[in-house]
């Protein structure tokens, strides 16, 4: 959740290369994020050019909630309120008072909002739209205008202050998010159908036959007082929900709501499926998600470890490496992370090692997620290709 009201004032501001606003409409949206610096390029399947810049890039350990708090400080927005609820303990301390986000204000900046304990009752966020109902209170004290409402779930860039400006020519009370896909796919999401001028004419949440393949990516922009005149009006609907309730109600009681329509890299990386593919595509030769470009920086919070350590027997090929590895055996197409150790004589391929795990010696991995500090045992072997290959020698 983000609330903008002033002006950027953060220095990287003043580097920023955005198109005028004139030239996004909602026939013509905002293009990807990139910029012709020194750099090797070349076009993905979907038509959009991707860079990667010469000089290599950020190579340490992101947490999803990097890339909102990235984009909100790109953007321009200083004041972020991060909602958590069940074992917030490891976002806590990898957030804590904002520093590598420059979130760190005596006024705004990030603030973490559990749920806490009222005079009256104590209960957890029940939904989406409950959560930001329950902390009104944090929101009056900004007075703002604009009140952007995230997802920590997804990895994207984004320059919300583009679509900020998208709200505002359009007079708009809710602006919502989206992006086009394949037909078949709308039914996971929140669809919504427009007219010609991007004006929202019917909202429909996870519709088994959708109406349009353009579909909410969860980034909400209210005038401020249409939200808090929705979220009072329904503080005593069950599992208070933002597709279900909130834009459902704004839309029958006749509030102007609008699409912004993103053609950009987005992923939903909710289930471990999507995980997986979202950290796989970073390593592609030419990655839809660029991680390295100078214009749009990936902040976060890393730790101070030694270099990576690459034995002489060891085999590298398209991986990305933390520091503090060290690697004695075959890695392939891989996340590798902070601190790993991979066992000599070791093979591991089309995975994601988190932070600390220990592969041992002789082991076979394959296309598999390993947890942070796990330790795998001598000559293990794991993965769905490896297990439906052996169900089949089975048979």
């Amino acid at each position: 959740m983000g609330i903008r009201k002033l002006k950027p004032t953060t220095p990287g501001q003043r580097h920023k290369v955005i198109g005028a606003f004139d030239k996004i409409t909602a026939s013509t949206p905002e293009k990807s994020l990139v910029v012709g610096k020194k750099s090797t390029g070349g076009r993905n399947n979907t038509g959009k050019m991707t860079m990667r810049y010469i000089g290599g890039g950020h190579k340490q350990k992101y947490r999803i909630i990097d890339f909102p708090l990235s984009n909100c400080i790109n953007s321009g927005i200083d004041t972020v309120g991060v909602l958590t609820q069940y074992q917030p303990l490891r976002l806590n301390s990898h957030i804590g008072i904002g520093i590598p986000w420059d979130l760190d204000r005596n006024f705004g900046g990030v603030t973490i909002l559990p749920p806490y304990e009222k005079s009256g009752n104590s209960e957890w966020y029940t939904g989406t739209a409950n959560a930001i109902y329950q902390n009104l209170d944090y929101m009056e004290t900004f007075h703002p205008d604009y009140v952007l409402i995230l997802s920590g779930d997804h990895i994207y860039k984004m320059d919300y202050e583009v679509m900020l400006d998208y709200h505002k020519a359009n007079h708009a009370d809710i602006t919502i998010a989206a992006m086009p896909v394949p037909i078949e796919e709308a039914s996971r999401f929140g669809v919504v159908v427009t007219d010609g001028e991007g004006r929202i004419e019917e909202f429909q949440e996870k519709p088994p036959q959708p109406k349009s393949n353009l579909a909410s990516m969860g980034i909400y922009i209210f005038s401020w007082q249409v939200l808090k005149d929705a979220l009072i009006a329904l503080r005593n609907e069950p599992g208070c929900d933002f597709g279900k309730h909130i834009i459902p109600y704004c839309h029958e009681n006749g509030q102007r709501l609008f699409a912004y329509e993103y053609n950009g890299y987005w992923k939903d990386v909710g289930t471990l499926g999507s995980y997986w593919e979202a950290n796989m595509e970073l390593i592609d030769i030419i990655p839809e998600f660029n991680l390295y470009e100078e214009f749009w920086k990936i902040y976060t919070n890393s730790s101070i470890l030694p270099p990576q350590y690459v034995a002489s027997q060891a085999v590298i090929d398209r991986c990305i490496i933390g520091n503090g590895a060290e690697i004695y055996g075959e890695v392939h197409n891989c996340i590798i992370s902070s601190g790993v150790v991979i066992g000599e004589g070791a093979v591991v391929r089309d995975s994601i090692i988190m932070r600390d795990a220990q592969i041992g010696q002789g082991c076979v991995i394959d296309k598999a997620i390993i947890a942070e500090n796990t330790k795998i045992g001598d000559h293990a072997v794991l993965g769905i290709c490896l297990l439906y290959t052996s169900d089949a020698a089975d048979d």
